[in-house]
């Protein structure tokens, strides 16, 4: 049976899954999600023997239906093969009783590579057969990973045009330079004055801008998004998990049906709503550990029931979780809401006109699974550090927030369920904190971030990846920067023309 999807915000109309990924963000400014989560039916004992792209099949071939064997096979082919610089494309390492997924042997560097990889096979796929000859414009915020990834996912990419913002002063040194030295006929890239949310906002406000939809389709193009609103993002998501029950299953740590934990590092809500949607297809995930940085958003809204953007942003040495604004918690809120789609506009509503809003105590209940915490700055530099110290490994920003929440968990509460961390980038990606972290002071203040690189592998016998050596002689090819305000016009004079803008 065909498995529909429609708006968070409204019930009709039902388009197959090639339509949602086309789409990305529906019509009415919601985002898509299957009329039911499908089961996973399958032994889980099997899990154990299946390489990535056989676990990838069995989990999306139950999402996107409207694909046929041969279709979603050459996606996960094409997706999942030299990108990567390990044959088997994560793995899973164990560090001081936790299970470190590694989601970062991608080109970039960061676990936006696993999910973005196959999005373009997916994208050119579902244009075909929905009959679509316009152009395709993936239009993205981001708040450093996804930017990078998706560029580097489409481009020359025939038919299709990718444009990413990104905040000027949110991002790492490496991250930026990775996007403004992005090759490709198709791409542009443009740094804003403002933060991730308001990349995010004017992103959003262009997807809801209908006359401006008419006016490009009149011209043969089409508006989709890389970000994980996109069904398409968040359902190669899923796989992370099940792969990663597989592994310890292989080697023993668990048995089929015996419970895992899973610890995230969250930003805009995609990567552990994935987890939780695993959950709820018949994994034994028992606890989803929702750890923040210093914009401790979603910690409190786990806490309180209440979601509130209205504090002050904290620009942290974790900037890809700089977020006040996660979108992909809108899907949660349409499951626990008993899929209540007027509930859930009325929520987006109010979020978009006071800067928050309140759940009911019984859709709380609903999120009993989800336990939040947070780290400061301070600490994640010295999770970094202990983690080296105690176990020889060494981890980035976002990766050490997980774990620092994870190790407070688990010390507070005494669970020793095998426990998953995913470890969504390689600790050069965020070189200068990382750093910061094993080697404290001014010492390396005055080093370049490639000198940097140079001497943290020095320090811990990892080698540099060679998507970081690549941008040593790499030239600068994108030096746009906007008022967020500019964003829609910069859109309609690439897409339109100079004269129409």
């Amino acid at each position: 049976m065909e498995l529909l999807y429609h708006s968070t915000r409204n019930s009709s109309p039902l388009v197959p899954a090639s339509a949602a990924i086309l789409q990305g963000l529906a019509p009415d400014g919601g985002l898509y999600v299957p009329q039911h989560i499908p089961a996973y039916t399958r032994p889980l004992s099997e899990l154990a023997g299946m390489s990535y792209r056989e676990t990838a099949f069995a989990v999306m071939s139950l999402y996107l239906t409207d694909f046929t064997r041969e279709e979603l096979m050459a996606c996960i082919d094409g997706a999942y093969g030299a990108r990567f610089d390990i044959p088997q494309i994560t793995r899973l390492k164990e560090a001081d009783g936790a299970w470190f997924l590694e989601l970062f042997h991608g080109e970039t560097i960061a676990f936006k590579d696993m999910a973005l990889s196959i999005l373009p096979h997916l994208m050119t796929t579902a244009a075909k057969k929905q009959g679509v000859s316009d152009e395709i414009v993936i239009l993205t915020a981001t708040s450093g990973d996804t930017g990078k990834a998706a560029l580097a996912g489409f481009a020359d990419v025939p038919g299709t045009r990718i444009i990413v913002f990104y905040p000027k002063n949110g991002v790492s040194a490496i991250q930026e330079r990775q996007m403004v030295t992005q090759k490709g006929a198709n791409t542009f890239v443009a740094g804003i004055h403002g933060n991730f949310d308001d990349a995010q906002s004017g992103v959003k406000a262009i997807f809801g801008d209908e006359a401006m939809r008419e006016e490009l389709a009149g011209a043969g193009k089409r508006l989709s998004s890389a970000n994980s609103i996109n069904i398409g993002r968040l359902v190669p998501q899923i796989v992370y998990y099940f792969y990663a029950y597989g592994r310890l299953l292989e080697d023993g740590v668990l048995k089929a049906g015996d419970p895992m934990n899973v610890t995230v590092p969250t930003g805009n809500f995609g990567n552990i709503l994935a987890a939780w949607y695993a959950k709820q297809m018949g994994l034994p995930v028992k606890t989803l550990l929702c750890a923040s940085n210093e914009n401790r958003v979603l910690a409190d809204f786990f806490g309180t029931g209440c979601y509130d953007r209205n504090r002050p942003f904290v620009l942290t040495n974790s900037p890809s979780m700089d977020i006040l604004i996660s979108s992909n918690l809108e899907r949660l809120l349409y499951a626990v809401s008993g899929e209540d789609t007027k509930a859930v506009a009325g929520f987006m509503a109010e979020l978009s006109s006071t800067g928050r809003y309140a759940v009911t105590e019984e859709m709380r209940g609903g999120m009993k699974d989800f336990v939040s915490g947070c780290a400061t700055q301070e600490e994640t530099l010295g999770e970094i550090r202990r983690l080296f110290t105690d176990a020889g490994y060494v981890i980035d920003t976002h990766t050490a927030v997980a774990s620092f929440v994870y190790a407070r968990y688990r010390k507070e509460t005494g669970d020793e369920t095998p426990t998953v961390i995913a470890s969504t980038a390689s600790p050069y990606k965020f070189t200068g904190s990382v750093l910061e972290a094993l080697e404290p002071g001014d010492g390396n203040a005055a080093l370049s971030d490639l000198e940097k690189a140079d001497r943290l592998c020095a320090i811990s016998g990892v080698p540099v990846p060679a998507a970081v050596t690549a941008l040593k002689d790499a030239p600068v090819l994108h030096d746009t920067v906007v008022d967020a305000a500019q964003m829609k016009a910069l859109v309609r004079g690439l897409l339109l023309g100079a004269d129409r803008a």
